[in-house]
């Protein structure tokens, strides 16, 4: 499966964005989804994961009360809406599809070895 994470840009510092994660070639309704980031010099984090059904949600403390994760399955997305953004919010985010099914339950794996290879990534540019 193709992932492609869109709808970045750049945005004020208290400003919001919504960004989507398409597949293709695949579906990932039966999967776990997770959001990432990697800002410049630094190392790639964990933002955001959401189980297969969306019943289970799992954010980092560092986007809590600011970015929530959703899915719609039936259009085979998955979204990350960013609120109250931050100049440390600057990054290339991704999304991710877990290497584990709905077999293994419904989870929200915040791991990086828990997902498949990284997609196409989206910018976001937040100025002070």
């Amino acid at each position: 499966v193709q992932l492609q994470a869109s709808g970045g840009g750049l945005v004020q510092a208290g400003g919001s964005l919504r960004l989507s994660c398409a597949a293709s070639g695949g579906t990932v309704s039966r999967s776990c989804m997770g959001w990432f980031r990697q800002a410049p010099g630094k190392e790639r984090e964990f933002l955001a994961a959401i189980s297969w059904s969306g019943g289970t949600s799992y954010r980092a403390d560092s986007v809590k009360g600011r970015f929530t994760v959703s899915r719609d399955n039936s259009k085979n997305t998955v979204y990350l809406q960013m609120n109250n953004l931050k100049p440390d919010d600057t990054a290339i985010y991704y999304c991710r599809r877990s290497r584990r099914t709905y077999y293994s339950g419904d989870y929200a794996y915040s791991a990086s070895y828990e997902y498949d290879s990284w997609g196409q990534g989206t910018q976001v540019t937040v100025s002070s």
